[in-house]
């Protein structure tokens, strides 16, 4: 295997990093002062722990990488769970 090293301020050579770095500053960064190096990590790691649990995907078939059960209205009500400090949301329903 080698290794082929992309031109500087070339983003089209490497579309899939920069693909995830555009994400991670839209939806996340761009919304929040970081304050330190270890808020910087928390923050990073409460949003990828949304993006993989919560956010759909069009490369699988838009659906969570992590599956996620789907439950009938049966169920419950629907509650509102805030993720990554409450910059994203997921839904959920409760046990009645």
């Amino acid at each position: 295997m080698d290794q082929i090293l992309t031109a500087p301020r070339s983003p089209w050579q490497n579309a899939y990093a920069e693909r995830v770095i555009g994400s991670i500053r839209r939806e996340c960064l761009d919304h929040v002062m970081v304050f330190s190096e270890g808020h910087l990590r928390r923050l990073l790691a409460s949003y990828f722990h949304y993006y993989h649990r919560w956010c759909t995907h069009l490369s699988v078939a838009r659906a969570c990488p992590e599956p996620r059960p789907v439950l009938p209205p049966d169920e419950g009500p629907v509650v509102e769970i805030p993720e990554v400090g409450g910059l994203h949301h997921h839904y959920k329903r409760l046990a009645a």
